[in-house]
């Protein structure tokens, strides 16, 4: 309870702090890191991911019109990303790479009712999903894999057992 408690603080206190530009149409949330410590973490960090979207997503959205999509579907698609890489924690690459697209994929498809961004070359919704897509797999399959590669060296994963957590990492993984 109080990892996920962590969980919630950190990534609503990350975006907050970052502003508008984790929430534009062209955005980079770096709160979405976190997400890949799933593989690690487990529930904790799904359900501490998805809550935290939730509250930074009522301070940054609530008073944008249709905020109340970015208040709804943010946290599902984070519930989303972080229970695959979850899933897939023995390839969390592979975990983080869907999980990243599947962020782009639901947060882009609406993103830009809230955010409008006028193109010449892609329709709005279409260029809100690539960017999203690409930012999110910076943000969760670089950022974030790279956060969870150094936080799975045995001698981490050793130290925060022994501090009383579970890990979801096998012996083999450590």
């Amino acid at each position: 309870m109080a990892l996920t408690a962590l969980f919630i603080t950190l990534y609503s206190t990350l975006v907050i702090v970052q502003g508008i530009s984790a929430a534009a149409s062209i955005q980079i949330r770096f709160a979405d890191a976190l997400i890949p410590l799933s593989a690690l973490f487990g529930p904790s960090v799904i359900i501490g991911v998805s809550v935290g979207c939730v509250l930074s997503n009522i301070y940054l959205s609530a008073s944008v019109p249709y905020g109340f999509i970015d208040i709804i579907f943010g946290p599902v698609a984070n519930m989303i990303a972080s229970a695959l890489i979850f899933k897939m924690r023995n390839k969390p690459l592979i975990g983080c790479v869907l999980g990243a697209l599947s962020i782009g994929l639901i947060v882009g498809s609406y993103v830009w009712l809230l955010f409008p961004v006028e193109s010449a070359v892609l329709p709005p919704w279409l260029l809100s999903i690539t960017v999203l897509a690409i930012s999110s797999l910076f943000a969760v399959a670089v950022l974030g894999y790279s956060l969870l590669r150094a936080l799975k060296k045995p001698n981490i994963v050793r130290f925060l057992r022994s501090h009383g957590l579970k890990i979801y990492v096998t012996e083999t993984e450590e």
